[in-house]
């Protein structure tokens, strides 16, 4: 039966940076939109003036982040392998990337359940939680967890989705959420008087809608109209195809945790100089996080143009794409460097009212203004290296990036403060450094030369 074909495979070019943009600025802001979840829910707890419960929620949410975030490659993969299959104007190839994503999801979220009872518990010893804040972080946890598998169904709808180019529609789905979210933390909390309860359940019950709103939206999809049959069709559980998703996963799994780890160390080596330095460098952080909610669109876009032109073995399309999401990552990072030169103190200061904290962030925020300019590339070289599928090299250059990150932790100790940032910084130019470094080898190996 024949098919229609893909938007990648069939549709007319467009300018590289047309493309690029139109899947970029919906990323940017979708991530916004995901981002004001947790405003939210930190808002209406706050309004009920009891610190306990604030920290309860403050607590469990961090539980839940460093939980599921370690599974956030079932939608970067789903990205790659749906727009490799759009690429090569391959229907079934994408039904069954997102059956089998899906089947992954539902297996993980299966043993995350399984693993409840002792889970929780031990998150919460990890977290030095006692008291009426580990109650309260407890009885969040112990609802917000049931949403966890369907965590794992949205990463793997959003990505196959991201995949499709339809950024605009997940931003459509996002909105919606969050309005929703935030109506259900107005009433639960602050009219129904649920507290740490309503924020775990308005949390829960706008999970559940964002998951039917992108099942709605992908099953009207013609590439997963199929989607019944796709799943009792043994091309679909060949074992090549499965071992192929499984080593993705398994690079983009450990890629994370080194990463997290990173941010761990940044934190834990930030709290070792007191409590002054700990509070201005969380606040920086902030403002760092904040830059790269912007710079994630560039990486989405990367994933999507790159791994479509692998699919289609398109040199020339994938050479453009690298060079325009460079280009136009280098000079939004650039724009970011220079606000936070002009204005970066004054933000930083916003987040406090301790003048000891204040100072010291105005001591340092030039770090927060150099690192957007100097992280762009790897931010960009990730969605080049995961669209193209070569996220073993990937694993590599942040496995070097990560000994060159500890080792300068401990020749720049002297330093203080200022050494931790350098370390920080050179992680990222590291990290770009390396994957520049293997780029030409790996495009030379992947499109041959009777490709166009």
């Amino acid at each position: 039966m024949s098919t229609p074909p893909s938007p990648a495979a069939g549709a007319p070019r467009e300018s590289t940076s047309r493309l690029l943009w139109s899947i970029a600025l919906p990323a940017m802001l979708t991530n916004f939109a995901t981002a004001l979840f947790g405003i939210a829910d930190m808002w209406a707890i706050g309004r009920l003036g009891d610190a306990p419960a604030q920290g309860a929620v403050e607590l469990g949410a961090k539980y839940m982040m460093a939980l599921l975030n370690v599974f956030n490659f079932l939608r970067t993969s789903t990205v790659a392998l749906t727009a490799q299959s759009a690429g090569r104007g391959d229907t079934p190839g994408q039904s069954e990337t997102l059956v089998r994503a899906l089947a992954v999801a539902l297996a993980i979220g299966a043993l995350l359940l399984i693993a409840m009872p002792w889970s929780i518990p031990l998150g919460l010893d990890l977290l030095e939680a006692e008291g009426r804040v580990r109650a309260g972080a407890s009885e969040y946890i112990a609802i917000r967890y049931w949403a966890g598998p369907i965590w794992l169904g949205n990463c793997v709808l959003i990505g196959w989705l991201i995949g499709q180019r339809m950024v605009r529609q997940v931003l459509v789905v996002e909105v919606a959420a969050n309005v929703v979210h935030i109506a259900l933390d107005l009433l639960l909390v602050l009219v129904a008087h649920w507290g740490v309860a309503g924020v775990a359940v308005a949390t829960v019950s706008s999970e559940a809608l964002k998951f039917a709103l992108l099942a709605a939206i992908v099953l009207r999809h013609p590439a997963a109209r199929e989607f019944r049959a796709t799943i009792r069709m043994r091309i679909t559980w060949q074992q090549e195809a499965l071992l192929r998703l499984f080593a993705l996963n398994r690079d983009l799994f450990v890629r994370t945790l080194l990463l997290t780890g990173a941010i761990l160390i940044f934190a834990r080596t930030g709290a070792q100089q007191g409590p002054v330095t700990l509070a201005a460098n969380g606040i920086l952080f902030q403002l760092f996080m904040l830059s790269t909610l912007l710079l994630d669109g560039f990486e989405s876009a990367s994933q999507v143009l790159c791994g479509e032109a692998r699919g289609a073995r398109d040199r020339k399309r994938f050479v453009a794409a690298v060079k325009a999401a460079l280009a136009w990552g280098g000079l939004t990072g650039l724009i970011l460097t220079g606000a936070y030169l002009l204005t970066g103190a004054g933000l930083a200061a916003w987040f406090s009212t301790d003048s000891d904290v204040v100072a010291e962030s105005g001591t340092y925020v030039f770090w927060v203004a150099l690192l957007p300019l100097l992280g762009v590339a790897s931010f960009v070289l990730d969605g080049v290296f995961i669209g193209a599928g070569w996220t073993r090299a990937m694993l590599g250059t942040m496995a070097v990036a990560m000994a060159s990150y500890v080792t300068l932790l401990w020749l720049l100790e002297p330093l203080g403060n200022h050494g931790l940032w350098l370390a920080f910084a050179a992680f990222f130019l590291v990290r770009a450094a390396g994957q520049f470094g293997v780029l030409p080898r790996l495009t030379s190996r992947s499109f041959s030369a009777c490709d166009r």
